[in-house]
């Protein structure tokens, strides 16, 4: 017998596992990746290719700030009568009402009566955070939410999760890059989509562990110091 039958025998219990061990990784990535895959494609099926106006008015209105155009859309919807108010949410600390005035001059009306500013939010939580306090404030049941057709999903998980007494009616906003040309001919657009849905996904699951009682983090969403109401926006 060959002295290194005994060799070969003895290695033969190793390999196996480490190859058992392998398919199961690469097995498991594959499912990974299918799920990421099929899941992106649930969250492009979530966004509009165009704007739609509500098909029924609101107590108030909420405008996300981050993107072209949500601004002015918004307030146009309140103009139309589709809502009594609206809070502009994430409203940069050094902008003042003025400059809000002077981009939406044809609206300085509404601007003086019937627009309240946020300053304090600083990203989508901190959103539906300020969100929550305005519209308990003021004893608001529904708002139609303006944000941007790839941010609405992850709004909807974050003011849903804030606000589950209050209804609340997505308008999308279209950017006109968005219009112009296939996302998945930009680059630009396809690694924000991707960043998108890779937010979205974190929220969704942040929000599904909170619900069964598994907290992860603090409320980021609540400033540390005690609640202010936003300010109406009248230029100073």
């Amino acid at each position: 017998m060959s002295p290194y039958s005994d060799d070969r025998s003895r290695n033969a219990p190793i390999v196996a596992p480490r190859s058992w061990l392998r398919a199961t990784i690469v097995a498991a990535l594959a499912m990974v990746f299918v799920g990421a895959a099929v899941g992106f494609v649930g969250f492009l099926s979530q966004m509009h290719g165009a704007e739609i106006k509500p098909d029924h008015k609101a107590d108030g209105i909420v405008v996300l700030t981050g993107g072209s155009s949500r601004v002015s859309d918004a307030m146009e919807l309140l103009a139309g009568g589709y809502g009594k108010r609206l809070l502009i949410s994430g409203v940069h600390p050094t902008n003042a009402a003025s400059d809000i005035s002077r981009s939406l001059s044809d609206n300085q009306s509404l601007l003086s009566c019937c627009v309240d500013l946020d300053r304090s939010a600083v990203n989508t939580r901190s959103n539906a955070a300020e969100t929550r306090r305005w519209a308990r404030d003021r004893g608001f049941k529904s708002l139609i939410v303006v944000t941007s057709n790839y941010h609405m999903p992850r709004a909807i998980v974050e003011l849903s999760h804030a606000m589950p007494d209050v209804a609340l009616i997505p308008f999308a906003v279209v950017g006109d890059k968005w219009r112009d040309e296939p996302w998945w001919t930009s680059g630009a657009t396809l690694r924000l989509l991707l960043s998108e849905y890779a937010k979205y996904v974190a929220a969704e699951v942040r929000v599904r562990l909170a619900d069964i009682g598994f907290d992860l983090t603090s409320d980021l969403g609540e400033p540390a110091a005690a609640p202010r109401r936003p300010a109406t926006a009248q230029a100073n």
